[in-house]
């Protein structure tokens, strides 16, 4: 049998097995503790109030369940990009040419976000990298797309390079980012904040908690990482289990914390804004960098540079991780034959496809470069939530799985309760994400999906596709008309939009399941 990578090209060389429990661990959290962290809690708290922490502990549990499923599904296939190809195996080429563009669409959009993210906390200093509104000037998109350039060297030089380099990297980007909690409640800690003011815990209701959810859970993609890379694990049947757990319990810690940190060190006279009116604290979101604006604002020096730090090398360090796993998941279209054979072509020294590395940074330099064109830009913001839509197919995928007979060295207890939750909640976070967000992340995997159809002639088992295509549709429909996705046309009100979608949810779930197919639908390729 062929080694990895060379399945269709003949090439001798493969993926090399270099990765360690703990470079996988700090690659996990190190790439989900970045902007959502800094941009999106402080939103939060504008949006809800206190509640932001509930929402970060919601969000936590949210994701512990949904990784679940990836525990077992990346022992069962543990591949470059595995993700992209559960799909596959259970449900053919149409369903996972869908997933597969659901998943692209995700990784394609962070490393240039994260790229404009570096340029906020640049501008808050040089001042004209970014427009009033907050879009990147040309300057600004210039200085993006040469981050996006700076962001392919860490993934070039070999994947031991890589784990080695982040690990470095990451522990010390983790040691900064905890000093800015525990600096700013040394500095600002009122408890009152909390419950004791006008509205409460809850000032704005439930339906406002929900709709700022998906904000937070765009900062819970490390454990989406850690299966593109299992190819390239030392011991992936031991090790991807115990990181995906890791990096979740750490994460939600580190998110906690934080929404924590900002409801409790708010000093409402600094703001000029009366005690409780959350929604009234927008300087903060509007502000080139939230922790460096309240760090600022109050006069902390030492803060504000440790602030400046994290807001550069934070967002920076996610950047390149997400090329990295948007670069496997590249490589596995090609093993699906969705994508030309040269995507699959591995460095014959480094052991990285190569190709595949420098198409995709290509596409982010030339995202960045068109971010200043509002329309770009909003769909570099809106359409990760495409990233939920293919989260959701691996509960799906987990239960097929079991019913072909298979399973991985880890086994998800009750799966098919536990894949229901998992589907319901994925549901819940493309729900949440809202109106346009749902329709851009929806529109591009369709255009995408369809255009390398045709060039690839991508044929084979389409009626097992349908559920997919319908339950897409669906969400698209259900952002429009329902009040907590705040569409259009709110004629569904909350609470009785979230009970549709759940039972939207439960329904797909079990077509999904009943559309699987009843053994793979080809032989998994054979590693080195």
């Amino acid at each position: 049998m062929l080694s990895s990578g060379n399945e269709q090209s003949g090439q001798s060389v493969g993926l090399r097995k270099e990765l360690s429990l703990l470079e996988l661990t700090i690659i996990g959290l190190v790439g989900a503790v970045g902007t959502g962290i800094l941009f999106s809690a402080p939103q939060m708290m504008v949006m809800s109030g206190p509640a932001v922490i509930l929402e970060w502990i919601l969000g936590g549990i949210f994701y512990f369940i949904i990784s679940l499923t990836y525990m077992e599904m990346g022992t069962l296939y543990p591949e470059a990009g595995g993700p992209a190809r559960y799909a596959y195996y259970t449900h053919g080429p149409v369903t996972n040419l869908l997933n597969a563009w659901a998943s692209m669409v995700w990784y394609l959009f962070i490393p240039p976000a994260e790229a404009i993210a570096v340029v906020y906390g640049i501008n808050y200093f040089t001042h004209n990298l970014l427009t009033p509104s907050g879009i990147p000037t040309w300057l600004g998109a210039g200085v993006a797309a040469l981050l996006i350039l700076l962001m392919v060297p860490f993934n070039y030089f070999g994947v031991k390079f890589f784990g080695q380099s982040t690990t470095g990297i990451g522990i010390i980007k983790l040691i900064l980012y905890l000093i800015i909690p525990v600096g700013l409640l040394a500095a600002v800690f009122i408890p009152q904040n909390v419950s004791s003011l006008p509205g409460g815990f809850v000032p704005y209701g439930w339906a406002a908690v929900f709709s700022a959810i998906p904000l937070g859970m765009f900062a819970f993609g490390g454990t989406r990482v850690i299966p593109d890379y299992a190819e390239e694990m030392k011991n992936p049947q031991r090790d991807i289990p115990i990181a995906i757990l890791l990096v979740v319990i750490g994460q939600t810690l580190i998110y906690v914390l934080f929404a924590a940190t900002y409801v409790l060190s708010i000093k409402w006279s600094a703001f000029n804004v009366k005690p409780g009116d959350w929604a009234d604290l927008t300087s903060i979101t509007s502000s080139y960098n939230p922790v460096m604006y309240i760090a600022g604002t109050y006069g902390i020096n030492w803060l504000l540079a440790i602030a400046t730090i994290v807001g550069i090398i934070g967002p920076f360090v996610v950047g390149y991780i997400y090329l990295g796993g948007g670069t496997r998941v590249f490589f596995s279209m090609y093993r699906s034959k969705y994508v030309s054979q040269r995507v699959g072509e591995i460095h014959e020294k480094y052991a990285i496809p190569y190709w595949a590395l420098i198409i995709f940074g290509i596409v982010g330099l030339v995202l960045a470069l068109l971010s200043p064109i509002p329309t770009v830009y909003t769909i570099i913001e809106e359409a990760v939530v495409a990233g939920y839509l293919g989260f959701s197919v691996v509960p799906v995928s987990l239960v097929v799985s079991r019913r072909q007979g298979l399973s991985g060295t880890y086994k998800v207890p009750a799966a098919a309760v536990i894949g229901a939750l998992a589907f319901i909640f994925a549901t819940w976070i493309v729900y949440w994400s809202g109106w346009p967000a749902t329709p851009y992340g929806v529109l591009l995997v369709f255009v995408l999906s369809i255009i390398f159809a045709a060039i690839y002639k991508v044929r084979g088992a389409f009626r097992n596709s349908t559920w997919y295509i319908v339950y897409m549709l669906a969400m698209v429909l259900m952002t429009y008309i329902g009040q907590t996705a705040g569409g259009p046309v709110p004629i569904l009100k909350f609470p009785w939009d979230m009970v549709t979608v759940t039972i939207l949810a439960i329904a797909f779930y079990t077509w999904g399941v009943f559309s699987g197919l009843p053994k793979p639908y080809e032989a998994q390729p054979t590693k080195s």
